[in-house]
């Protein structure tokens, strides 16, 4: 199986389309204000219009009001969700588009439960738990901690890099893999070298 490859945190029409032009199948919009890849809706928007077919633009919130998240839902055309905070499940499936959900992973978190919890999401994002953030630290987790069967498709995030991924792949054998902090020069801004080098790695896993 090929493993898709998102690249989350993107702020520039260039890395965009660098980063489809490499292969992503899905690439990340921020919309956590605190975050500094915070991107506004207008922007994204501007952005996901010049994207071409095939590559799915997906919106990441953590802990929004509603309200909030159907504003960006009216500005972007966002094809799929991802919800970084504690949403609950029903709060995650009223917005009328897919989605998937994010847990940072430590010792002590039953995977399985939660899964089964958001039985409804197309996928689970398994990222780096670190006290006070939601994700984009360049952190990673002990992968041993991940059960060998989750009755979801897992997106395995966290310090992911050009010299880690392949053997990431290897060890979970996850439906794709999701970088942001990996690939960049600095916060929100990619490096086009790094997202090459990345791709290389996935490539080399799959092979």
């Amino acid at each position: 199986m090929t493993t898709a490859i998102k690249i989350c945190g993107l702020t520039r029409v260039e890395d965009a389309l660098a980063a489809a032009q490499s292969g992503a199948h899905a690439l990340g919009f921020v919309f956590y204000p605190r975050s500094p890849r915070y991107i506004e809706p207008a922007r994204a928007a501007e952005i996901i219009c010049r994207l071409p077919p095939f590559v799915t633009p997906v919106g990441l919130f953590v802990n929004a009001e509603a309200n909030d998240v159907e504003r960006v839902l009216d500005a972007a055309p966002l094809d799929l969700l991802q919800f970084h905070g504690e949403e609950t499940p029903q709060y995650c499936a009223q917005f009328r588009r897919p989605y998937i959900k994010a847990l940072r992973v430590k010792p002590g978190v039953d995977l399985l439960q939660y899964a089964c919890q958001y039985e409804g999401a197309r996928g689970l994002l398994l990222d780096a738990f670190v006290e006070g953030t939601h994700g984009g630290t360049g952190a990673n987790f002990d992968w041993n901690l991940i059960p060998a069967e989750l009755p979801l498709p897992i997106v395995l995030s966290g310090g992911l890099n050009a010299g880690n991924v392949a053997a990431a792949i290897r060890r979970v054998r996850p439906y794709a893999v999701d970088v942001s902090s990996g690939v960049e020069a600095v916060p929100g801004i990619k490096d086009a070298q790094k997202m090459a080098d990345f791709f290389q790695g996935v490539r080399d896993a799959d092979g």
